[in-house]
């Protein structure tokens, strides 16, 4: 029960990890201060973590994961819609 909650709990900080840099980049309408190379490797890792938790049939791991690309793609897809 406890690994359950401290696995919770590491997933929602880490969907939302990514939440307050879009938000940056949208109220700034700026992506100067945002490195494309950090999104696209942080991006790529979190790929593979979700892989990873699709073959442990991981619920936690697929969806924390899955919602962390999202927000990592709609921040790259804003760095180049504002660079």
């Amino acid at each position: 029960m406890i690994w359950s909650i401290i696995g919770i709990s590491a997933a929602v900080l880490t969907m939302f990890s990514f939440v307050p840099q879009v938000v940056k980049i949208l109220r700034t309408k700026a992506a100067s201060n945002v490195s494309l190379i950090t999104l696209l490797q942080l991006s790529c890792g979190v790929f593979l973590w979700m892989l990873y938790g699709l073959h442990l049939r991981d619920a936690i791991i697929i969806i924390a994961n899955g919602v962390t690309l999202i927000t990592l793609v709609y921040a790259i897809i804003l760095y180049f819609h504002f660079r």
